[in-house]
């Protein structure tokens, strides 16, 4: 092979290693994912059963009544708390009220006995007229006693709470007459957190 063969053949063979070495530094393997991504809100579905707590009739001075309810979360997402509103409306049959018919109505108790102890009721309400808790928004599911035996604050996501309430119509000793054929119309309002 002559010499320009062979200067050839080398060239040709230094631009072929060329190649090879800048073709490698361009080369890779590569592979691809994808992840798929979701975000869901949970909710908060808060119900009390029976809707109608208390409708009574032909009170009288000193009448008291105790009623059950249930706090029910039908959610997805565990309660914190839940705060209850006071508003009520009085009818005055004959229009010469004086004085608030709410303020003549008394919760003796409202408790929450799933939050109780053995040794006593853990009560979110003690003794306060409807004109009085207008201006306040206890916690129904706190518990307010000490011990360990029951459930803590809060409403776990498909449990429920049952309560237990005393209504009274106070005897106040004077004469209440201006009340007769009133009617006050009581709303609840459990606000889930």
């Amino acid at each position: 092979m002559s010499i320009k063969s062979k200067l050839g053949l080398g060239v040709a063979t230094a631009v072929l290693g060329m190649g090879l070495i800048g073709g490698g530094t361009f080369a890779y393997f590569s592979d691809t994912a994808e992840a798929s991504n979701t975000f869901a809100a949970g909710t908060l579905d808060l119900a009390v059963d029976p809707e109608v707590i208390i409708d009574v009739d032909d009170l009288s001075p000193g009448s008291w009544m105790i009623r059950a309810f249930d706090l029910v979360n039908n959610g997805s997402l565990d309660i914190s708390e839940v705060l209850l509103s006071t508003s009520y409306e009085v009818e005055d049959a004959k229009g010469d009220n004086t004085d608030d018919f709410g303020k003549h109505i008394r919760v003796n108790f409202l408790e929450n006995s799933d939050k109780s102890e053995e040794y006593g009721p853990n009560d979110i309400i003690f003794s306060t007229t409807l004109y009085e808790l207008q201006q306040m928004t206890p916690d129904a599911v706190e518990k307010n006693v000490i011990g360990f035996e029951n459930e803590g604050s809060g409403l776990p996501a498909g449990t429920q709470d049952t309560m237990y309430v005393e209504f009274e119509f106070v005897d106040n000793g004077e004469d209440q007459n201006q009340f007769q054929g009133d009617k006050l119309s009581l709303n609840w309002s459990f606000e889930a957190r």
